[in-house]
Formats: structure tokens, sequence, C-alpha cells
């Protein structure tokens, strides 16, 4: 395997390694254009919290690939060696209704050389289409693999059902993967399209049997489910009123990232579980009042949480 160079600029506590894009974000309102991809958003949502962040990416050397590399500078994310590499930047076409949601087309092709993990990082973090898309998806699991024992795997699948072929072949990917997590994160709507019929509960009770070690599946306004081998709780949701749901799954998952990062030595007592849940909630909370995969600060996440 060839290497990323390093060392990097300074010690990462994260790395992130994923697809990065352009959301083409048509509304009622008109068409504008943000820096996004799930995996990107978590990287951007991580360095707004302060969080040492690096990405491993594939984007092209055009106008968009430049935007995203700007987009990521100004949070203090480190955008890794060899993640301008494509011929053209992938966009992801989001269409919002009434409601809020959004419903996505996607133009991407996703590879990444084969490479050694980076910088050994106390967590890797990975997911969506990454973790499921060809070429790249294998030198993904490459990283997973050689991450085994020496720094902390979460793992957030995103499911994109048009890019995943069928289900029976996303479900096998899926549970590959899982082994080789610590963490797991759904949606709700993630949980029910792998598992249909299944109870969250039930969802989260099989994913700790494949072998991850803390499940956490998101309901929306009905809060999160965050579950051990030895531990099932609730955390309720933060109340919000809500500009649309680009990227609040992902400042979910950066706040639950940065609160693994920060509970001590207390490992995933309740206490502590239910305190990463509620940042992580606020997180969501912040993110779903404004327009477009739009975190929170550091500074609005402690104000949010000491009201």
């Amino acid at each position: 395997m060839t290497g990323i160079p390093s060392p990097a600029p300074e010690p990462l506590d994260v790395v992130v390694v994923g697809e990065a894009l352009i959301d083409i974000v048509q509304s009622s309102d008109g068409q504008v254009e943000y820096p996004g991809g799930s995996p990107a958003n978590v990287a951007y949502g991580l360095g707004l919290l302060d969080v040492k962040t690096g990405l491993l990416t594939a984007i092209g050397r055009d106008e968009r690939g430049d935007a995203i590399a700007a987009h990521l500078q100004s949070a203090g994310v480190v955008l890794l060696p060899g993640s301008m590499s494509l011929g053209k930047t992938a966009t992801a076409t989001a269409l919002i209704a009434a409601d809020g949601s959004a419903d996505y087309t996607f133009d991407i092709d996703w590879a990444l050389a084969p490479l050694a993990l980076p910088y050994a990082p106390r967590i890797l973090h990975t997911g969506s289409i990454a973790t499921f898309l060809e070429p790249g998806a294998s030198v993904v699991r490459s990283l997973l693999e050689q991450a085994q024992g020496g720094c902390m795997v979460t793992y957030d699948p995103n499911i994109r059902a048009d890019l995943l072929g069928s289900h029976h072949e996303a479900l096998a990917l899926f549970e590959e993967i899982v082994p080789l997590t610590d963490v797991v994160k759904l949606s709700g709507t993630d949980a029910r399209w792998l598992y249909p019929g299944k109870a969250l509960e039930d969802t989260a009770n099989h994913l700790l049997a494949l072998g991850t070690g803390l499940a956490v599946v998101t309901q929306g306004v009905k809060g999160s489910l965050m579950a051990t081998r030895h531990i099932q709780l609730n955390v309720p949701a933060v109340p919000a009123t809500v500009a649309d749901t680009i990227g609040a799954g992902d400042s979910y998952t950066a706040a639950l990232i940065m609160g693994l990062l920060l509970r001590g030595s207390d490992g995933l007592a309740p206490t502590v579980m239910e305190r990463i849940g509620t940042i992580a909630s606020m997180a969501a909370s912040i993110a779903v009042g404004r327009p477009g995969a739009n975190p929170p600060t550091h500074r609005e996440l402690l104000a949010g949480m000491a009201r």
C-alpha cells in the first residue's frame, strides 16, 4: 500500500473518510448550492466544535471542489493529501418539500487509491455512500480493518437507497462493516429500510449482537435510542422550528463523536450516554432551524445546553 504523506500539520483527534459533494438545493424559493456529503458534513461539524479533524475524500480540481476545500478550511478541517483526485466533483440535487424534508438524486463517482490509515487518530469515522459504492468502498473497509484495536471506529450508513442496488446486497455490505465498528448511528428511516418490520429496539440489539459496542437510533422529534449490551435508554429530542432537515443527522453525528472524545473515564455509564445523547440532540436542533448543512459552533452548542 502507498501511505498518505505524513506527518499531519498537527495530531488529529478524528479522521473522517467518505464523500464530499455539492448539494444543489431546489425549493419554492429557487436553487442554491452548498458544500455537502454526509462524511464531509460530519467533518465540518467537528471542526466547528473545535475538534481537530481531517477529511479523506475524493473531489475534483474544479470550481465546486475548490468551494468544498474552502468550506472545510473555514472550520479548521484538514483536507488530507490525495483528496483532490477526481475529474469532476460529485453533486446531490435535493428537492425540498413543504414540510422541509429532502428528496435526493446523485451524480457521483467514488474512488480512493489504496492507502494506509492516516495519522492514527483517536476516532476514525466513516459512512454513507463511501461504504457502499465501489471501487472506493473496498478501500474504506480496508481502513476500518487497519483501525482495529488502534482507535475507536464510528459509522453512520446514512442510507441512500437509489444508489445501493438491491436491499439484500446493501444489507450484506452493511453487516460486513458493523463488526468493524465501535459505534453505529442510524436514523429511524435507515433502521426501517435496513430491517423492515423490526422494532427499533430490536434493531439496536441486532447491531450489538453483530459486534458494535454502542447502537444509536435517532427518531426526530421522538428523540434517540442509545443502547449497549447492558443499557438501553431513550434521550428526548430538543424542540426546534424546522427550516429544513439537510445536515441534521450529520450535526447529530458530529456532536456524538465530540461527546465520545470528551466522556472521560466513565465509559458508557447511563449518565454519560444520556449527556452525549442530549448534546447530539441539541446540535441537531440548532441545525434544523436554519437552511442547508449548517451545524452549530462549539459556542452555540454550549449556549444551547445552558438554556
